[in-house]
């Protein structure tokens, strides 16, 4: 986990961020050693860690040798009498005390009022200014439970902003799916500061996205911001992986449809002008666009589709292409690229142009063993060969694909899928695989009783889409 860390905050001070809070140091020992490797590691970000009101974390931030500190203090009467079981004035005191401890070791101090949009504005203000006597340098209100609405957390903003004259940072978290607005608002109330997270991670609904509230603020509202945007994309992917979180295909900029069409009405529009359809050019998030096939595609995509893969049919070719694929589209059957070649290859009368061959595959796996896979192909008239390990059978045969693979083209797996047709211990399994080259994407499909020669099915699949132009 602490190297996870690293290499997300050198991403995050790549892509152009002020200030990363790496963790809560004295949430455990693994916990402190990677917030102090990501203050180590000399990057342009103020590094922060969050603390509660007590002197033992800002010991623990102390030894993480960050300089800044998002000190964290509920303000409101739920949370001050229910949890913390104090009164007002002993709050406002704890505050105090904090403060003055973290700035006289050198710390710089955000003080953030937690739960502030359930708390009342009077004792916030009184808090912060106590807060701020004591030494703090920036402010920050937390929706906690993202209970905010658009006009009240301008408004909230707009009163903190005129009380104090110190940075204040808007903090909102997605149970109602209004962070990202209610972010902007804070902005545009007065905020000058908004903390986001990658993906929208966070406690239960998440958080504002980073990547939505960036390209909101720089297309929407033509606010200049430090982001790279072109690298949003990759962050994201890294992140997904680091986490284990995937990010859901409909996710706003980042999310694999964000820029994928299938309609032959926008696909049409898309091949005429993009912004037809796209709001904002896909590389500017660092991603390409991409045409799925499916039983609402027109009969430009699919031309486009084959287009992208050496394949040119004739006027009657590609209308029997849209007709076959419309029947499968209408069964419900999703249409990978695999298959739209296997299909056009068909109606065209050409043999099937498959540059890969299985020649060889050995698997081996068990309790005392880690699993382990050689595999042989041809390509064309070469043969190449590949081994490698996994965390699983599955795992160590399709990274030996990508192992035998890397001398040729390397590739990188994108998404798998693996799904039960039939019940019971001999269930046929359909396994889904996106692979990518460069800029291009491919997804096939494997249907075996054995789900390790599925996935390397639908791998080979791919693959062959991938390389239709290699010699």
């Amino acid at each position: 986990m602490p190297k996870a860390k690293l290499r997300i905050a050198e991403k995050l001070d790549e892509l152009g961020v002020n200030a990363i809070e790496a963790g809560f140091a004295a949430a455990s020992k693994g916990e402190l050693e990677a917030i102090r490797d990501v203050a180590r590691a000399g990057l342009k970000a103020e590094i922060y860690s969050m603390a509660r009101g007590v002197r033992a974390d800002i010991d623990a931030v102390l030894k993480t040798e960050a300089k800044y500190v998002h000190l964290v203090i509920p303000t409101s009467e739920l949370h001050i009498r229910n949890r913390l079981k104090k009164t007002p004035d002993e709050v406002v005191k704890i505050a105090e005390d904090i403060v003055q401890y973290a700035k006289s070791h050198g710390i710089v101090v955000e003080l953030s009022a937690e739960d502030a949009s359930r708390s009342d504005l009077g004792f916030m203000k009184r808090f912060f200014e106590a807060g701020i006597a004591a030494g703090a340098e920036r402010l920050c209100a937390c929706d906690t439970v993202g209970i905010l609405t658009p006009e009240r957390s301008f408004h909230l903003f707009s009163e903190l902003s005129k009380s104090f004259r110190v940075p204040i940072s808007v903090h909102c978290h997605d149970d109602f799916g209004m962070a990202v607005t209610n972010s902007v608002e804070g902005i545009k109330g007065g905020a000058s500061q908004v903390h986001v997270t990658v993906n929208g991670l966070g406690e239960r609904a998440g958080n504002a996205a980073l990547e939505e509230v960036v390209m909101s603020l720089k297309f929407l509202y033509k606010a200049k911001v430090s982001i790279k945007t072109e690298l949003l994309w990759g962050l994201s992917q890294l992140v997904s992986r680091l986490t284990g979180i995937s990010v859901p295909p409909n996710k706003a900029i980042v999310g694999d449809n964000a820029f994928t069409h299938e309609s032959g009405m926008h696909i049409h529009g898309i091949l005429s002008d993009p912004m037809t359809y796209e709001p904002i050019s896909p590389e500017l998030v660092g991603v390409r666009r991409r045409f799925v096939i499916g039983k609402h595609t027109g009969r430009h995509s699919i031309k486009a589709s084959l287009e992208s893969i050496g394949l040119k049919p004739n006027e009657d070719q590609l209308g029997d292409i849209f007709d076959r694929v419309k029947a499968l589209g209408d069964k419900g059957k999703r249409i990978t690229d695999a298959d739209l070649q296997a299909i056009a290859e068909a109606v065209m009368g050409i043999p099937a142009r498959r540059k890969m061959h299985l020649e060889e595959l050995i698997v081996v796996t068990g309790n005392r063993v880690t699993p382990t896979a050689s595999i042989k192909l041809k390509v064309g008239k070469r043969e190449v060969s590949g081994a490698a390990t996994g965390l699983g059978p599955v795992d160590a045969a399709m990274n030996a694909v990508k192992r035998a693979m890397a001398s040729i083209e390397p590739m990188k797996l994108e998404d798998y899928y693996v799904k039960s047709i039939t019940g019971g211990t001999d269930a046929v399994v359909e396994v889904t695989v996106r692979l990518r080259k460069g800029d291009k994407i491919a997804t096939a499909t494997g249907v075996r009783e054995d789900i390790v020669m599925a996935s390397i099915e639908a791998m080979l699949s791919c693959v062959n889409v991938l390389i239709a132009d290699y010699k």
